[in-house]
């Protein structure tokens, strides 16, 4: 697997003078976002950079009230298009309500995950019309378009065995199975090869101290900061 080595093509993305940065960060589950989100923010704020850090789904009352429809082990009966509908729901809670505000405002947002996730779980996963989810996106999304993602891959197995080790209790998503994790997967992957001006793919597996120091690096050779 090649990742990418060289500074990314964030330039032409950068958002104009006075607005801040929103930055996304995706993988698969067990890839290690919500440490590396952390370090980043830390790291940004450390620059003087005011950050926020928020969720998908979730991030307001609205969005956590949908979370935990979501990922409520006793909703197995949840149909696709439901599951799609609710994503795409609290995701335009989250940017009126919070995103937009914060970048108008000069604000840096660090979210885990976006619209990407949604074309890589339910389209590539559970094989929903991708055409359709991109024109849900949109809808959902308005405006509001990633100056940056960060896409941290790693194998299906060596994620399984991250998740295995957890001590939170598991969701209705963790159950999913290794097949649907390999098409989430390969649909990042092909999604970092169609937007590899805004995606920039990363190997997971570094360790994390290593992981966060490169990440970091991209962001500032990236943003200049």
């Amino acid at each position: 697997m090649l990742y990418n080595v060289e500074k990314p093509a964030v330039a032409a993305n950068a958002p104009r003078s006075g607005r801040g940065c929103l930055i996304t960060v995706e993988g698969i589950d067990g890839s290690g976002k919500s440490t590396q989100i952390s370090r980043l923010a830390a790291s940004v704020r450390a620059g003087g950079i005011q950050v926020i850090e928020l969720r998908e789904p979730g991030g307001t009352a609205i969005g956590e009230a949908i979370r935990k429809i979501l990922l409520d082990c006793r909703h197995t009966g949840m149909s696709e298009e439901t599951e799609l509908l609710l994503f795409a729901a609290a995701r335009a809670q989250l940017v009126r309500e919070v995103i937009d505000p914060a970048l108008d405002s000069g604000t840096w947002v660090i979210c885990d995950r976006f619209y990407d996730s949604t074309l890589a779980y339910q389209g590539y996963g559970r094989g929903m019309d991708l055409d359709m989810i991109a024109k849900l996106n949109g809808f959902a999304a308005g405006r509001c378009v990633p100056d940056l993602t960060l896409l941290l891959d790693l194998p299906v197995e060596a994620a399984v065995r991250r998740l295995s080790g957890r001590q939170e209790k598991a969701d209705r998503l963790d159950g999913e199975s290794l097949a649907f994790m390999q098409r989430t997967r390969e649909g990042y992957l092909a999604l970092a090869a169609r937007e590899s001006g805004r995606i920039v793919m990363i190997d997971a597996g570094q360790p994390e101290t290593v992981l966060a120091r490169h990440i970091f690096s991209i962001i500032k050779e990236g943003f200049g900061i």
